[in-house]
């Protein structure tokens, strides 16, 4: 897929009530303040990179993918930097970002406790990661025999998984949360978002969040 067709998936209803769902569990898990700075890894069309400058905040995305990265510094909105990197081996020093966010991206990178590891390491506050849950509807739908569209090579987990691969970094406090319970989007999948706990394991995105241990 290419970028202006995964990014034009967000203007459709569907698209932006599940973008803005992931979006709205990210930031409650950040807790960030304006003016803070927050790194996106894996910022791809940098639908979520934008949202989050909205918020007043100072963020950096980050992809290995020169040609979205074109279009991302392409669409209008708030200033953000652009940096091309590999979430495995991040271009920053420690402790550089006050937050970092990462959104279904370490879902498609090789050796995923390493991209974990350079989160934590540019982390100076709080972090949250989002990855896709072989526990929910969306992977019935969209995941099977190696994934349908943009889902197309992910690799799925559970939520003991993927808390797994926080075991022995400077980390505490981990949260695991989920969003977008019923991806269909409708009336149903609204109510359903507001009235189950956001801690139930089930919905198509895990959010895993915590605190830089000092």
């Amino acid at each position: 897929m290419d970028a202006a067709s995964y990014n034009a998936w967000y203007d459709t209803p569907r698209g932006r009530w599940i973008g803005t769902t992931e979006f709205d569990r990210l930031a409650a898990a950040l807790d960030m303040r304006a003016g803070e700075t927050l790194l996106d890894v894996g910022c791809g069309t940098g639908w979520f990179t934008r949202q989050f400058a909205r918020r007043g905040l100072a963020v950096t995305g980050l992809d290995i993918r020169a040609d979205w990265l074109s279009f991302a510094r392409a669409q209008p909105g708030p200033t953000s930097q652009w940096v091309a990197g590999d979430a495995r081996a991040l271009p920053f020093a420690d402790e550089r970002f006050d937050g970092v966010v990462s959104v279904a991206a370490l879902c498609f990178v090789h050796d995923e406790r390493q991209a974990v590891a350079e989160i934590v390491r540019v982390t100076r506050r709080r972090f949250a990661i989002g990855w896709l849950n072989r526990a929910s509807l969306l992977f019935g739908a969209k995941g099977r025999n190696g994934g349908r569209g943009a889902y197309q090579g992910a690799r799925w987990h559970d939520a003991g998984e993927v808390k797994a691969l926080f075991s022995g970094m400077a980390v505490h406090e981990l949260t695991v949360h989920s969003a977008v319970f019923l991806p269909s989007g409708g009336p149903v999948a609204r109510l359903a978002e507001r009235m189950l706990p956001r801690t139930l394991p089930l919905g198509a995105l895990i959010v895993v969040s915590g605190e830089k241990r000092r």
